[in-house]
């Protein structure tokens, strides 16, 4: 299937990823409607700081997604929905895990329904790669064993658990798309790169972080809006999780100690407690197989880590992206 000319929804459009998927899209030569968070400042998130020349163009529906009648009224006329819109933060989640299973998990069935109901093409449903917890093996397949080590990685197992028992049961045409750690410009600073960068360029001497030694497989938010596009392209990805990842590793401290040479050689590390996740919480370890992706569709990261990691400083060095964070406070 191609894209181009296609009416696609993308739920979650004013978040991070969401925000970059739509102008990957725009580019790609879709119509796009993009379903953000109601709220009384008529904000669009980040598709605010988009072009107004991009915005203008926008078909932009305001609703919630644990909302079911807005979700059906959204899709309406949609071929293709990518549904990205969801609760993310892992210790939010600790004390708040009613509102993860309303809006993960509840908010995945709402889409899911209007796509049935409506017969789209193709709906592409985000995972992540939490739902593996700590690796039992690396890198790693979509056979690893699934493991809910925080309550949001419990929901986003449900939600896509849900999503496979739309295809079999009633053939919705369904994509679960599984990225590993996506990081760049317009992250929250809930992420870790995101909160050493912030922290660094306000000449902190302390930087503050929890545990240096947990591993992650890094995927620049460019590579990972395209990795959406090519699976929603190819036919042979219906039905199937799928993941979105680079097949290398690296470590929070040694990201950390990159980042401080760079940008704040007098800079520590000082270990903050309440960053730390219960111990049996953690994810120690986290590199991504991405054999399926890449035999499945054209897909290849184009960043590594160095240069991604170039373009998110010099998006942060922007007075006005840097004065959006409260590098100061823990963001839970």
């Amino acid at each position: 299937m191609r894209l181009q000319g296609k009416k696609v929804l993308v739920t979650g459009a004013d978040g991070f990823i969401g925000s970059h998927l739509v102008e990957a899209l725009i580019a790609h030569g879709c119509d796009v409607r993009a379903f953000v968070y109601y709220n009384s400042f008529n904000s669009w998130g980040w598709l605010d700081t988009l072009p107004q020349s991009v915005v203008r163009g926008l078909d932009v529906f305001p609703g919630d997604i644990r909302d079911p009648n807005g979700v059906l009224e959204a899709m309406k006329g949609c071929d293709v929905v990518f549904h990205l819109a969801a609760l993310i933060a892992i210790p939010f989640s600790y004390h708040s895990p009613d509102s993860y299973v309303d809006t993960n998990i509840k908010g995945t069935l709402n889409v899911l329904q209007a796509a049935k109901r409506l017969g789209v093409e193709r709906c592409l449903v985000t995972s992540t790669s939490e739902v593996y917890g700590t690796a039992q093996y690396a890198p790693i397949d979509e056979k690893h064993p699934f493991q809910g080590q925080s309550p949001y990685s419990a929901t986003k197992i449900g939600a896509d658990r849900l999503a496979e028992s739309f295809f079999r049961s009633f053939e919705t045409p369904v994509v679960i798309v599984r990225p590993f750690n996506t990081y760049g410009p317009r992250q929250s600073a809930r992420a870790v790169i995101p909160t050493i960068i912030t922290q660094l360029l306000l000449g902190e001497k302390e930087l503050h972080l929890g545990s240096l030694t947990p591993t992650r497989d890094f995927n620049f938010v460019k590579d990972t809006a395209q990795g959406f596009i090519a699976l929603a392209e190819a036919d042979a990805t219906i039905g199937k999780e799928i993941n979105i990842a680079t097949g290398t590793e690296h470590s929070v401290g040694k990201v950390a100690e990159t980042l401080i040479a760079e940008l704040n050689p007098e800079a520590r590390i000082v270990t903050d407690d309440q960053r730390l996740r219960p111990e049996a919480s953690e994810v120690f370890r986290l590199m991504g197989d991405n054999t399926l992706i890449t035999s499945l569709t054209p897909w290849r990261p184009k960043f590594d880590l160095e240069s991604g990691l170039r373009d998110t400083i010099q998006w942060f060095k922007e007075p006005e992206n840097l004065s959006r964070y409260k590098a100061w406070l823990y963001n839970v």
